[in-house]
């Protein structure tokens, strides 16, 4: 990465960072957050190196004591590796060994009954049988195929009704599709109104972009539309990106009367909206998406790698109604400038076969079983779904933020800190617990009945 071999006094070194909050607590700790939220993004890669602290507290106008203790603390994270005489470098650790026992990355589970290297290659047998092989891998432009198009909007008939495949591109995966979005609906400098707490993906592309963060209030059923109203009068924002389902990190799912009065704010304020939904085909239960309710205005992003699996990495993007998609083309090629044609062709192929609805069928009900688990083990102040992959779980008092991420690692568990979705620097004192890492059921009971001991640890341990 170009970030490794670039000059300590590049500013491509300093991209990952943003400006610090004065009222979000102690500022080693926003500077901790910031570098666990690029790291988790991809944003950084093990391997780059990072500016020197004397650069870095400059940069953030800050003393050079708040740098060093920050560099601290990512090292007994293990984020961070520091070299005598050439600097501090990310962490190769992680990425070559990971936690013994990951429940800080939210995969689907492989399902019981389902063999996904048969399935695999039956379908690659089969896309092989009626295609030019040569054609196939070859360099394919646009938004896909007509195939490919008509695939998707299969795919997400159950949750928006018939939708034309000409609204919709195949992109390689959410994250593509975010930063093509990004890129093509907001400048530089310009405010980006987005949930309190976000995907970190999201937020590190809003970050590279240039763009300010600003959150909208929100309650136990998701954003109030009335703190939509007013962030934007106040920041004077065009654009709202938002998870309505199965929210990540807290697991809300908007209710439809939320959602159409979310909507019709959008509608007055004459405001965008980029709906990020990798899991209402998991949920069963979700209200429709807003970009059933505001068609005009939503651009709807819907990955088959949250629910299927990650590597084939293929997203469906649905363009709102009337929207140029040639200019989002152009911003999509210049993020990537195509996706994988295997991958996308098998992931085509599998929804027309209903060998995708049998693998989402199969991950809903894994998802069940360990969710199950999760409510079993887990203090009763979790909150999770029947189908999610995730949960999310508030820390008692005594725990002193930070303190249960280093004892987790401690005891080889990986779990994600709330710092880590962050949109404006603050953060309650809480963990993300992703459940679909563990390949088995019993590992993972053993994982979740660790951690539970040390959440209910006593006060003294939590300083």
């Amino acid at each position: 990465m170009e970030l490794a071999q670039a000059g300590a006094d590049s500013d491509d070194a300093l991209h990952w960072i943003g400006r610090l909050d004065p009222a979000a607590g102690p500022r080693y700790l926003q500077i901790v957050a910031q570098l666990e939220r690029a790291v988790t993004s991809g944003l950084l890669r093990p391997g780059d190196r990072l500016p020197p602290q004397r650069r870095l507290a400059e940069h953030l106008a800050v003393d050079l004591t708040t740098v060093t203790r920050a560099f601290g603390e990512a090292r007994e994270r293990g984020l961070i590796d520091a070299v005598t005489g050439r600097g501090s470098f990310i962490s190769a650790r992680q990425e070559q060994e990971g936690p013994p026992l990951d429940l800080s990355m939210t995969i689907p589970p492989a399902p019981k009954g389902l063999r996904l290297g048969e399935l695999m290659q039956r379908g690659i047998a089969e896309i092989l049988a009626r295609s030019d092989a040569d054609q196939l891998m070859n360099y394919h432009g646009g938004a896909g195929s007509l195939a490919e198009r008509a695939a998707g909007a299969a795919w997400l008939a159950p949750l928006m009704g018939t939708i034309p495949p000409q609204r919709i591109a195949v992109v390689s995966g959410a994250q593509t599709g975010l930063n093509a979005l990004l890129s093509l609906l907001a400048k530089p400098g310009e405010t980006i109104l987005m949930e309190p707490l976000a995907y970190p993906g999201l937020i590190g592309a809003a970050r590279q972009r240039g763009l300010t963060m600003a959150p909208v209030a929100s309650d136990a059923a998701g954003p109030l539309p009335d703190a939509l109203d007013e962030a934007t009068d106040r920041h004077g924002a065009r654009l709202f990106a938002l998870t309505p389902t199965l929210q990540n990190p807290t697991c809300i799912t908007v209710p439809e009367r939320r959602r159409r009065d979310l909507a019709a704010v959008a509608r007055r304020r004459n405001l965008i909206l980029i709906e990020d939904d990798p899991y209402s085909p998991l949920a069963g239960d979700a209200p429709a998406p807003l970009a059933a309710l505001a068609p005009e205005r939503t651009w709807h992003v819907a990955t088959l790698s949250k629910v299927l699996t990650p590597g084939l990495r293929t997203a469906f993007v649905v363009m709102p109604e009337g929207a140029d998609s040639a200019a989002f083309l152009t911003a999509l090629r210049a993020t990537a400038l195509m996706p994988a044609p295997l991958m996308t062709a098998l992931a085509a192929h599998w929804i027309r076969i209903g060998a995708a609805k049998d693998l989402l069928d199969g991950v809903r009900r894994e998802a069940a079983e360990r969710q199950a688990l999760a409510k079993e083990l887990l203090p009763e102040t979790m909150r999770g779904h029947p189908h999610a992959l995730h949960v999310w779980q508030p820390l008692p008092a005594h725990w002193a933020r930070g303190g249960l991420i280093k004892r987790a690692r401690v005891a080889g568990l990986g779990v994600m800190a709330a710092e880590a979705f962050s949109t404006d620097g603050r953060a309650p004192d809480a963990i993300r617990i992703a459940l679909g890492a563990i390949p088995e059921r019993a590992r993972l009971a053993a994982a979740l009945g660790l951690l539970a001991e040390l959440i209910r640890d006593d006060a003294e341990a939590g300083r």
